[in-house]
């Protein structure tokens, strides 16, 4: 079968020309299979068969995960993400076929960054997103704390007297420990407690909820190193319309594992793409979308480098304020 043949060899990408191979194989795959990402390609009334390169395939818009079920050939699906959204807004839905390809996702993506999670201690700092259903994240943490195997790994809401005892005795046995948190309660962690930690994993995620006014990632950043007593900021680069993560080892750099690449298209002009370096919306090639779509015009500002590491910046004015990493610079 032709999608079990693609979904096989996602995971297996040694460069750049079979990155690129198979791309064009799954946007022919779902040109075909997915209804709704048919009609939005049939509307730009190209030649399917001159789509030889990324830049000239389609990007389905993200706003439709609102609004329509975005599947690639006919299933019933075993787990639907949504995102947070709004009071004003409608959620977006993800569908998922198969869990245990975005299982395979995040656990491959964690290795190439991290390495095994099974030699990390990991402390969940998300209380917006546990206060809902239907979060990816929130999926991706209970299975790492379940490979993590240490008992002290978890999710907290406003036990920061806990959070900060763990820290302590985490930091004392020299262990290898990842604090992941929503931006607004890393920060409302550090005006109550302070800690010199030098060898903890800080990383931030989601913004600031609605929670807390606005702020630069570097002025976040600044604000929570010395508290923690860590050189830098880790971040993670995620949504619900995508099953893959990029990181970022500080400055809000974000690399991406194999099976994904960033494009920047011109904010005026979304058929044409940017220079490296330039500022412009964002365009993600997620293979692991496999049963969905691997094309989506997202709604973040940013930059894209030559080396493929990219950037967020903001988002266009008239978006939702959703997580992703939401801190405009």
């Amino acid at each position: 079968m032709r999608r079990d043949q693609l979904r096989n060899e996602i995971f297996t990408i040694p460069d750049e020309n079979t990155f690129v191979a198979k791309a064009l194989e799954v946007f022919r795959y779902q040109y075909e299979e997915n209804t709704i990402y048919r009609k939005f390609v049939d509307g730009f009334k190209s030649n399917i068969d001159a789509v030889d390169t990324i830049e000239k395939i389609p990007f389905l818009p993200v706003e439709l995960f609102k609004t329509h079920e975005i599947k690639t050939g006919n299933f019933s699906e075993q787990k639907i993400f949504t995102s947070s959204g709004t009071t004003s807004s409608q959620s977006s839905s993800h569908f998922v076929r198969d869990i245990k390809i975005y299982e395979e996702t995040f656990i491959k993506s964690f290795e190439t960054f991290y390495g095994n999670p099974g030699e990390y201690v990991f402390l969940a700092l998300l209380p917006s997103y546990l206060e809902r259903s239907g979060s990816s994240l929130i999926f991706m943490m209970e299975e790492l704390i379940k490979l993590s195997g240490d008992k002290r790994s978890g999710f907290f809401l406003e036990e920061f007297d806990r959070l900060f005892e763990i820290l302590s005795r985490l930091k004392a046995e020299k262990r290898k420990t990842i604090l992941i948190g929503v931006t607004y309660a890393l920060i409302d962690f550090v005006e109550a407690f302070q800690i010199n930690f030098p060898e903890l994993i800080v990383m931030e995620t989601g913004g600031m909820k609605g929670k807390r006014k606005e702020m630069i990632r570097a002025e976040v950043h600044e604000l929570i190193k010395p508290r923690f007593g860590v050189e830098k900021i880790h971040s993670e680069y995620g949504m619900t319309e995508l099953l893959s993560q990029s990181y970022s080892f500080g400055n809000g750099i974000f690399k991406t594992p194999p099976w994904m690449r960033v494009l920047c298209r011109e904010m005026y002009d979304p058929l044409q793409y940017c220079n490296f370096g330039a500022t412009g919306g964002l365009n993600i090639v997620d293979l692991a979308n496999i049963d969905s779509c691997s094309f989506v015009s997202t709604q973040d500002l940013g930059k894209v480098y030559a080396n493929h590491s990219f950037e967020i910046i903001g988002r266009f004015d008239d978006s939702d304020i959703r997580g992703c990493n939401l801190m405009v610079e």
